[in-house]
């Protein structure tokens, strides 16, 4: 007996002995008058023993039978279901094999049978920061690396939003890496969905932010530098804002930890193993059912997106930009290849003017200057022009051939002898020799 029964029981032996009124006895037990005549009877009937429940030192009246419990545990002992917790092999259980057990009842029998170790850590004190009240807002977004397929298909990323009114996945992707052009994909498609959001909340990445020091035209403009994705959001009116810890954006830390957890397993369980498959599986079935267990109404009805603008083309601000100089022979040096601009009527592109290359995120580029588009061809290297190209047959003058000489390799006296041109210096080798063959010496 404890204490507190062994207190009650001298209280109730008063009621019997006629000292204690039942309305006495509720007052000091803290318990009703009609408790007190049903202890009084039990304590009559059977003793000390009738202040002790009944049920003590024995099973429970709802306790699940044993072949029950024993299906249960045979199913979570399956090697695809390895990693799973209670909550999610409780329902997984319901779901599969059609045996209802409670959460704590999964997580018992797991403990029990080694498959869940409970884990107990310190209270971590957080500021708090309540949810936005309207949907579209403040989006969170971030990249979950992982090994989502455990082995079975190639290493990928999880780039993901999650709205922080409601806690709500609205779109998420498989992704092969976390760059600027797969942040750009999502949000693009993000915004064609939804509209334009009023911020994103992003980590420090050097996609969303960048240390170096600001250009010429930055400067002047008293401008901090910017990013490519930065310069994006600021042309949709879109605030862009940088996390300064993992817990400032704890609601997609979370989700993402849920992911790791439940997706992960989903997948296997689905058999799935490339990122297409995964992606279908992805929107079809996981996110309804997730957003269905997870998110939680806005404390506000209204909607906060704004609806793209007439001038807002989500293929060309959702681009790489990249500036380079037009050279004299209207060429454009980018990524290792040659752009040759194309003549075109009305056209006053100078040389040493400056030309925009957006790079698009379906990997085609576009050449725009001003408010235009150029027309342009890809060479696989920049075609040479030499000196007597205009007319093969015409000697070179002596600035030509001095110019060349310099760069012209120093022939040995046996070359020099075949090429006749013993005893004479490389100033005279054009009075000597006609173009032919000096070219290859001098190309």
């Amino acid at each position: 007996m404890s204490e507190a029964e062994i207190d009650r029981l001298h209280v109730i032996r008063k009621v019997l002995e006629g000292r204690f009124t039942w309305t006495q006895a509720a007052e000091q037990l803290r318990i009703s008058r009609r408790q007190v005549a049903r202890l009084s009877a039990s304590v009559k009937l059977r003793g000390a023993r009738g202040v002790v429940h009944g049920l003590r030192g024995k099973a429970s009246n709802h306790r699940l039978s044993d072949e029950l419990l024993g299906k249960a545990l045979s199913a979570l002992h399956d090697p695809l279901w390895e990693g799973f917790g209670p909550t999610f092999g409780a329902e997984k259980l319901a779901e599969r094999h059609g045996l209802r057990v409670g959460v704590e009842t999964a997580r018992q029998l797991m403990i029990r049978s080694g498959l869940w170790t409970v884990s107990r850590s310190g209270p971590k004190h957080r500021s708090w920061r309540p949810p936005k009240d309207c949907v579209g807002m403040l989006v969170q977004m971030d990249g979950s690396h992982h090994d989502w397929f455990e082995g079975r298909g190639p290493r990928c990323v999880l780039q993901g939003m999650i709205d922080d009114a409601t806690s709500r996945i609205p779109y998420a992707e498989f992704v092969d890496s976390e760059d600027t052009l797969n942040v750009m994909r999502v949000t693009k498609t993000y915004i064609e969905r939804y509209g334009r959001p009023g911020a994103i909340y992003v980590d420090k990445d050097s996609i969303f932010r960048t240390s170096r020091e600001p250009a010429v035209e930055e400067d002047l403009r008293q401008e901090a530098p910017a990013t490519q994705y930065k310069r994006a959001l600021d042309s949709l009116g879109i605030e862009l804002i940088c996390a300064n810890s993992p817990q400032a954006k704890g609601r997609i830390e979370r989700s993402f930890n849920t992911l790791q957890d439940r997706l992960v397993k989903e997948l296997r369980l689905a058999g799935i193993q490339t990122m297409d498959a995964a992606n279908r599986f992805l929107h079809e079935r996981y996110l309804p059912a997730h957003n269905a267990s997870f998110s939680r109404p806005p404390a506000s009805p209204a909607d906060a997106h704004r609806p793209r603008l007439p001038g807002q083309d989500l293929s060309v601000i959702l681009s790489i930009w990249s500036q380079r100089t037009v050279l004299n022979d209207y060429t454009v040096r980018f990524n290792a290849a040659w752009l040759q601009l194309l003549p075109a009527k009305g056209l006053r592109l100078r040389p040493k003017e400056k030309v925009t290359i957006e790079t698009r995120l379906d990997g085609s580029l576009r050449v725009r200057w001003r408010e235009g588009y150029l027309a342009f061809k890809k060479l696989e290297q920049r075609p040479y022009k030499g000196f007597y190209a205009t007319r093969p047959s015409e000697f070179p003058t002596k600035a030509d051939v001095r110019g060349r000489a310099r760069r012209a390799p120093h022939f040995t006296v046996s070359q020099r002898r075949a090429l006749g041109l013993s005893g004479y210096t490389p100033k005279a080798w054009g009075e000597t020799l006609p173009a032919e063959t000096l070219a290859p010496a001098f190309i």
